[in-house]
């Protein structure tokens, strides 16, 4: 399965590492790519530097229309899946997402509009309280691949985690 993310918007009073941290967790849960708007240039070089050195090919794409990506994904057939906290419950849903070979995850920094809701195949609640962004996110990715996204390594890692009961270890 391929999986993009998009993140409509930036928040000005939220600071950058909120965004590149949407960007990491997409990339570390699977993703081979995040769509952004109102994107600042450094936070593109901080995760292509994070892919430099822990290995593998994640992309950052800015965009100026989160509507031309959504077009495009329904013309390719890329099932879209928008996380709000007014969808359907992620346990209901997450095996029917997972069938599919290729999925646009949809999240939002600010207030989403109508249209992403009436565009979306799925409105997916993880929990139907108020959350972040980036918690949704690493829980739909994680319960649509079945945790499978992390039997295996990135490639072309520069350093690699040895996992370890105590102490770090890293080659």
């Amino acid at each position: 399965m391929t999986i993009s993310v998009l993140r409509i918007g930036q928040r000005i009073v939220r600071d950058d590492r909120v965004t590149t941290h949407a960007a990491l967790v997409a990339r570390a849960f699977g993703a081979s790519r995040i769509y952004m708007s109102d994107i600042n240039p450094d936070i593109v070089r901080t995760v292509r530097d994070v892919c430099k050195t822990w290995g593998g090919s994640f992309e950052v794409e800015p965009t100026d229309s989160w509507r031309d990506i959504l077009c495009d994904a329904k013309e390719r057939g890329q099932t879209i899946v928008h996380l709000t906290m007014y969808g359907s419950r992620i346990g209901d849903v997450a095996d029917e997402i997972a069938a599919n070979d290729s999925v646009l995850i949809v999240i939002g920094a600010q207030k989403v509009p109508r249209d992403v809701y009436d565009i979306a195949d799925y409105n997916v609640a993880v929990g139907s309280q108020p959350h972040s962004e980036i918690a949704a996110l690493a829980v739909a990715l994680d319960r649509i691949q079945h945790g499978r996204q992390f039997d295996s390594e990135f490639p072309d890692a520069a350093r690699k985690i040895v996992p370890t009961e105590h102490g770090k270890q890293v080659l």
